[in-house]
């Protein structure tokens, strides 16, 4: 139960990205990003390739053998459509709980992949992306900064309340050409899982890396190296 929880909350999180994004400039960026862009800087040329297509995502996944021994890949599972409120956090209402349902962002080109490890409930989710750079950046970048914004509120999902409570990490310096990074506890029913989520976003590629946090850490570069790897 307890993982089905972490699942089920950042699909909601991931749905509010659904709403149109607003500019942000609240993260540490390198020359040539959207924010840079935006800023009248010259963009580089990576953030002006084409996107890429699902299917190309989906081979820049990690899968077991990148992982290493102790790794199963979980079946996606179908999209539920549970009604969704927000309390305690008028950042998060205002971008859409009731439409928060799903389980990976709206952008078109994307490809996820869920693992188990060791038998037991921890997991890590990576999920990648490929858009505009400015669209990556205003998405991800809203989503993040409204979590981040309440350090505590409440989720009610299909009648069951989640109690969250938010922490912004230090991003991973030197990993792409913006990052985001946040500590999430969910908590209902006397239990309480924690999820670390990470995002990089390097030119049109946006990846997300969330589960166990040492799971997280451990597997954040290879997968940034993997998903980033000419074709």
């Amino acid at each position: 139960m307890r993982v089905r929880v972490a699942t089920t909350v950042l699909g909601i999180t991931a749905a509010f990205l659904a709403v149109p994004a607003c500019s942000t400039d609240t993260t540490d960026t390198k020359p040539g990003t959207a924010a840079s862009a935006r800023s009248g800087k010259p963009a580089d040329a990576a953030q002006q390739a084409a996107p890429l297509t699902s299917a190309a995502l989906e081979t820049r996944l990690l899968d077991q053998s990148d992982l290493g021994s102790g790794y199963l890949r979980k079946p996606e599972r179908p999209t539920q459509h549970d009604d969704v409120t927000v309390i305690g956090c008028q950042a998060l209402s205002e971008l859409g709980g009731d439409a928060a349902t799903g389980g990976t962002l709206t952008f078109t080109h994307k490809a996820k992949a869920t693992f188990t490890y060791g038998g037991s409930s921890s997991e890590i989710s990576e999920e990648l992306y490929s858009d505009s750079a400015d669209k990556l950046s205003d998405g991800i970048g809203r989503i993040f900064d409204a979590m981040t914004g309440c350090p505590t509120y409440q989720v009610v999902a299909g009648g069951t309340p989640i109690d969250m409570a938010s922490q912004k990490l230090p991003t991973p310096h030197g990993l792409g050409d913006e990052q985001w990074s946040q500590l999430l506890t969910f908590s209902t029913g006397g239990r309480s899982t924690v999820v670390k989520q990470t995002a990089i976003r390097d030119g049109s590629l946006l990846l997300i890396v969330s589960g166990s946090p040492a799971l997280v850490d451990h597997h954040l570069d290879k997968a940034l190296t993997k998903a980033t790897a000419a074709s």
